[in-house]
């Protein structure tokens, strides 16, 4: 028997593939997303978390960037 999941393909490079494996296992098993990790670069995860996913990525962005002094 077959079973289907629908989800979403994230293809990523490795450090951006590590920040979501990292931040879904900081989350509690009944909220976890991803659904298989393909290899180093790609995670098949839970279609209903990509806005999640994306404010996480922004604000990770937002925390990491370095702005020059006026």
């Amino acid at each position: 028997m077959v079973n289907v999941i629908k989800g979403l393909l994230i293809s990523c490079d490795i450090p951006m593939a590590q920040f979501i494996i990292n931040l879904n296992a900081s989350l509690p098993q009944s909220q976890k997303f991803i659904i298989y990790v393909l290899d180093s670069t790609h995670i098949f995860v839970r279609s209903d978390v990509a806005g999640t996913i994306r404010e996480a990525i922004k604000e990770f962005r937002d925390q990491n960037t370095y702005e020059k002094p006026a």
